[in-house]
Parts: C-alpha cells; structure tokens; sequence
C-alpha cells in the first residue's frame, strides 16, 4: 500500500522482500493534494517485532491502521492499537487492504467488525478506506482523506527544547556518520553543535535531509537524516537522543502516571521487571508502586520507574510498557518528572506531589519542582525539562514566581533558584545553630561563619549561605561582624567573679610583656578551673586585647603592637634583621622569639628570605 502510495519500497532488508512482512522501519514520503508533504513511516505489524512499531511511532502526528480484508483482525493489531492509544496518537484512518482478495459480502462483515474494534478508541469515528495495492482502487480516496485529516491537525511549535530520538544509524562514504527520526520538539540549524545522550558526546552538524533534500534546518514533526562531523558510528545506538548540549539529563529513574491495560490477565506486583519502551529506547527495569502492593487491570496509579540503564526524558512524554516474559504490552502513560529522586513508599505526600505534576497548571508544576529541591536548588535548565515549558513561558513564571517572593533566585549566572518556604527554613537552621552556640559558649561574641555552615545541610552551597545571611542581618535577626556570626540579641554577660578573673588575665600578661607566663600556671595560682578561665581568655581574644600567637602562648595585645612597630621602623632602616638581631630586640628567650617573629610571618608583615626577614610590603 505505502509502496503504491508514495513510488517508495520502505521493505528494504532481503528478509523482508523475501518473507514479505516488515522487521525494520521503513520511511517513505508522498504529497498531497494540498500541496502537504507527509512523511510515512513503516512499522512492523507481526508480533515478533512489535518494539520496532513503538520505536517507528514514536513522534508522529497520525496512524494509518492498516486491516487486510482477507485476516481481519490480528492479535498483533489490538496490540498496535493499545498502543497507540498509550502513546497519545490522537488521529488516524483505517486502510482496510487487499479488498481484491474477497468478496463484498466478507468486506461487508471485516468493516463491521473493525467498527466494533475501534468503538470507544481514538478511531471510533476515524473513516474506515478500503483500497487495494494491486489494483489502486481506493488510493485517491485514501490520499484526500489523509490530506483532510492533516490539515485538523496543529502544527507543532519549534519553541521547545531540540530533541530527535534516534531510530537508524548508518555511515555513508564521503560523508560519515548519519542519524536518522523524527523530530519530536524544537528545532536544528546546520552548523551547530549537538550532544548525544546519554553518552555526552559531542559533534557538529554538517549536513541535514528532510525526505532526501538538503536543508538549513529542520522543525519539529520533520523526519530528519543528520549528518554529523567526526563522530564514530559505533558509539550511536537506536534509542539514544540528539539534543543541545546540556539541555537533558540522563536519569536511572523516573516519576509517572501510569495505566495498567483493562486486558491484562493478572495483576501487576510491586517490583515486577518490565520492558520500557519511551521515544526509540527500550529499557528493562522495575516498576515501584508507591502506594500499594499490586494493582489490578484497568487501574491508573502514580509509580515510580528504575531502570537498568539510563534514559533521557522531560515531562509528559509518553511511555509503553511491556511485560519481561513473555513479551506483551501491559501499561503506560506519562512521564511526570523526568530526573526525580528514589521515593519511599507508602508516603501520601509523595502520591500528592505527584498528583500536582500530573494535574495542575504550569506555575503549580514549577512552584512544587522549585519546592521540592530543597536547599539544593533548581536550576532553570532543569525546569524547561521537568515542566516541559518554552523559555520564554518558563522565564515569564519564575519572574512573577520572584516578584511574588515565592522564589528566590540564588544564582545569577547558573540561574538556580530555591523556594521562599526553604529560604524560611534554612533561617530557622541558622537561628537554632546560634541558639545552641551561644548557650554552648555564653563568653563568645559569636560562631565562625565557617563553623556555622558546616553545621547546616550539606545541600547548602556558600551563594546560598550567603544569602541568608545577608537577608537575615536586612532583618536584624542576626550580626555579621567580619567572619564571627551572632543572634542580635546575644550579648555577653560576665558575672562577677568573670569580671575579676577577666582583669586579672589582662594585668597578668601586660605585667609579662614579651615573655608572658603560661596560662596553666596562673590558673593554678588563682585557683580556677582551667576549662572557665579559658572562656574568659577566649572572650578577650574575640575583644583583640589578647593575642594567640601560638597554642598556649598568649600576649597582651599592647607589647605586640609596640614591638610591631619596633620591627617595622627597624626594617625600613636596615632593608633586614635576623633572628639574633629580633631577639636582642625583644630581650626575650629563644621559645618566645621564633613564635613571635613567625606570628609576624602569619599576618603578612614579614618575610622570610634564607635567614633573614624583609618587611613583605613597605607601610604607607
């Protein structure tokens, strides 16, 4: 019939010239009447290579249902019709064939039974055509019903994200490698450069075909040959996608609704291995159900995909489902988010989120997904596929997302974004952290910003820490003094005894000047426990009117900044000064004058240079 149609022989392997059935895919193309070009593809109709028909129907427009009148109807054809119907084809016609084979009386009962057939499927009122390849009766009648048929159908937008599944892959002398499919969404212009996924490799093209003429680009609805510059056939597989680089994500898992065929002859089990047929793919992996232990024919049910190898997807892509062994069409249904997380089941929560990417309007879908990420973020590459949105359409929603101040936007330039419910969260962390250091270390002015978010989730990179913070001090709810972070509220309050002690630790070290005692020592003199009076000396570290220049070994800040300047008028005489030369100039003994002229090192004064030290930049 495609072959009296369109001039073209879409069988093309011997096997099939020779058996006369269809294995592989075959692709022709005819004109209509109305000056339409349509492109054919032919699916195989046996049993046996029913994976290759889901592979060949994947992106298009309209289904020819092709019934020879001399079989009627096949196991194979219910099968293709279920199909159909789980891929969403929304169009078609049935080509009943071979009429010359019978007469009109047994015509007259295979039209009666395909109209019971498709009662209540997408072809109830499809027309049904009879024709004969031999004789061309019927082709004309075929053809303006075809080209009727098109002209109802919307044309598909080029807006969208580009991305060709690929169904045939073959090398070409002089030219190399080329890809063939159907363009399912947006649009390829020669020149640019495309990634294959899931692999990551990349290429550019070279050269496109659409129906055997070279064009400049190609839209989405097209079957396109890609020919592509410098990549190696053997790393190209039916079922991998062209896309633009870094614009998909290839995921173990994905989150769908899916419906479990009303003919199925038993239930279906949580876990059950399947076969996953999605855009030219065929995956195996298992099906989770996430809230019940098994579900039966006819039912529909959010679940949870893991697959054995990795898949690229975006939301509301159609799926078919087949049973492992023996092989048959047992479900299918939509792609809800494409990159999830694994789910735990039997979590009402997890069924309701799912309930809103399945059902609610776009701004919903993109809140949840933007939710949903957590500390972590969503970056907007992420949404165009989770949402399945234009730019433009996306770009519009998270800009009156941020107006709104339900989404904030953490990264300018990787264009992430986290929702005002975490951002409320994450401060509440932050303000429970400080609680418990402040209680913790009541003399500390406050908790290093480094100590502070390494005690926060690790989801929470350092743009995201530093908003908070920012947004929290607008608030007042906490003090960022340099690298020290406080409740406002926080103060330090010593109680008598605090106050003493902490006069005593002052005159004690500005008593030793450059060769101070030992703090064990004092505390023993004093009587304090140790473990309180170093809360006390910390505070006065925090104040900067003590020093640690080394473990256990504390200055005055006083003797320090004299003996600072000490140093810096003498360099900026003598161009250098050597260790016997600084310890004249302190009057202290060796195991105080390393530590200190290394101190000075630290905080970038000095430099060492063999033996000697330079001031590391002159003062102004």
């Amino acid at each position: 019939m495609i072959k009296a149609l369109t001039g073209i022989n879409t069988d093309r392997l011997k096997e099939e010239q020779v058996r006369g059935i269809t294995i592989e895919l075959g692709f022709a193309h005819f004109d209509l009447p109305s000056g339409q070009r349509l492109g054919v593809v032919d699916v195989p109709g046996h049993e046996k290579f029913v994976k290759n028909m889901v592979a060949g129907a994947t992106g298009i427009d309209l289904v020819a249902l092709v019934i020879a009148a001399d079989e009627g109807i096949m196991p194979q054809t219910r099968e293709h019709m279920e199909i159909c119907t789980l891929l969403g084809i929304r169009y078609g016609v049935v080509a009943m064939t071979k009429i010359d084979m019978v007469d009109e009386e047994w015509l007259a009962l295979v039209q009666e039974e395909i109209e019971q057939f498709t009662r209540g499927t997408f072809l109830e009122d499809a027309p049904i055509v009879p024709v004969s390849a031999a004789t061309g009766q019927g082709l004309v009648e075929l053809t303006q019903i075809l080209d009727r048929i098109c002209a109802d159908i919307p044309a598909r937008t080029s807006s969208g994200l580009f991305r060709l599944p690929v169904d045939r892959v073959f090398s070409m002398k002089g030219f190399g490698t080329v890809i063939t499919g159907t363009l399912v969404s947006g649009k390829v212009t020669v020149g640019e450069r495309v990634m294959l996924y899931p692999s990551g490799v990349t290429s550019k093209v070279r050269g496109l075909q659409v129906h055997n003429q070279s064009v400049e680009s190609a839209e989405a609805g097209m079957r396109t040959a890609i020919n592509f510059q410098g990549l190696d056939k053997s790393g190209v597989n039916r079922g991998d996608v062209i896309a633009l680089p870094d614009t998909l994500v290839p995921s173990y898992m994905i989150d769908v609704s899916l419906h479990y065929l009303s003919s199925n002859p038993r239930v279906l089990k949580n876990r059950t291995r399947v076969r996953f047929h999605a855009g030219t793919s065929e995956i195996t992996g298992v099906v989770i159900l996430l809230d019940r232990e098994e579900l039966a024919p006819g039912e529909h049910v959010k679940a949870q995909l893991r697959l054995d190898t990795p898949v690229t997807l975006i939301k509301d892509d159609r799926y078919v489902l087949r049973s492992y062994s023996p092989v048959r069409t047992v479900g299918g249904g939509q792609v809800l988010n494409p990159i999830p997380p694994k789910h735990k089941r039997n979590k009402p929560d997890i069924i309701a989120r799912l309930t809103t990417l399945a059902d609610a309007p776009p701004e919903q879908v993109v809140a949840q997904h933007i939710q949903d990420a957590g500390f972590g973020a969503c970056s907007f590459n992420d949404l165009l596929i989770m949402a399945n949105l234009p730019e433009k359409q996306l770009d519009r929603v998270l800009q009156t997302m941020m107006t709104q101040k339900t989404a904030i936007q953490i990264d300018r330039e990787k264009k992430r974004y986290i929702h005002q419910s975490t951002l409320l969260d994450l401060q509440q962390a932050v303000r429970l952290q400080l609680s418990t250091y402040h209680q913790k270390h009541p003399l500390k002015s406050g908790m290093p910003k480094e100590e502070l978010k390494s005690r926060l989730p690790s989801s929470v990179d350092i743009k995201l820490f530093m908003l908070v913070l920012q947004q929290m001090g607008k608030t007042e709810a906490i003090t960022v003094e340099e690298d020290i972070v406080r409740l406002s509220a926080h103060r330090v309050a010593l109680g008598v005894d605090q106050r003493a002690l902490r006069e005593n630790i002052l005159n004690a070290y500005a008593k030793g000047g450059l060769t101070p005692p030992y703090f064990k020592d004092l505390c023993q003199e004093w009587n304090t426990p140790v473990d309180q009076a170093r809360q006390v000396l910390a505070l006065l570290v925090d104040e900067g009117l003590m020093l640690k220049i080394k473990e256990d070994l504390y200055y005055h800040h006083q003797p320090i900044a004299e003996l600072k300047q000490k140093l810096i008028a003498y360099l900026t005489t003598h161009e250098e000064i050597s260790t016997p030369q600084f310890k004249d100039m302190t009057g202290a003994s060796r195991k105080f004058v390393i530590p200190l002229i290394e101190f000075f090192d630290g905080i970038q004064l000095t430099i060492r240079i063999g033996d000697m030290r330079k001031l590391r930049k002159r003062p102004t």
